[in-house]
């Protein structure tokens, strides 16, 4: 790795240096495959703000599209459940057409906001929906209804919703 990517990789992950923003941006305008395997490390890392600012500067990369599978990895993650809605956040740099079941997912059984967050794609983003598609978010959405409370306020919201979505893929498959 070139000596100015390990250094601003360096100063972005420096817990003293107030304004680590900063060189995110800068790495995500540098933008190589390099910075991009670089940032890949430091998003699957332990520390929770250095791999914010990773998913920041992914986010802000012109070919970061590559770089989507990692991310939606890390927001699945079970140790990052609680704290995974400054992921979500970023994903909204990325192309999200082929997402509609990570977004399921996250609207399912991610936290307050990362849920709140997926709910806003799911209703902004046009997807690509095949049956396999259909399918899958079929399997997690059953899933969800056997290992969550269904006396829960929560639950009967997300059932009317998921119920709504997965009736209206239905019928848009059938015509």
């Amino acid at each position: 790795m070139s000596q100015t990517i390990q250094n601003l990789i360096q100063k972005m992950c420096d817990k003293g240096e107030a304004e680590a923003y900063l060189y995110a941006d800068k790495l995500a305008a540098i933008g190589t495959e390099e910075v991009q395997k670089a940032l890949l490390e430091v998003l699957k890392s332990e520390d929770i703000e250095d791999a914010y600012l990773a998913a920041r500067a992914l986010s802000k990369m012109a070919n970061k599209q590559t770089a989507l599978s990692s991310l939606f990895e890390v927001i699945h993650d079970k140790n990052n459940q609680n704290r995974n809605g400054g992921f979500v956040e970023m994903l909204d740099g990325f192309d999200l057409t082929d997402s509609f079941v990570d977004l399921l997912r996250i609207y399912l059984f991610g936290n307050f906001k990362a849920s709140l967050l997926a709910k806003e794609y799911l209703d902004s983003v046009e997807f690509e929906i095949t049956p396999r598609v259909l399918k899958k978010a079929e399997k997690h959405w059953n899933h969800f209804k056997n290992n969550v409370n269904p006396n829960s306020d929560d639950f009967e919201i997300k059932k009317s919703e998921v119920e709504e979505i997965l009736r209206e893929i239905n019928e848009l498959l059938k015509d």
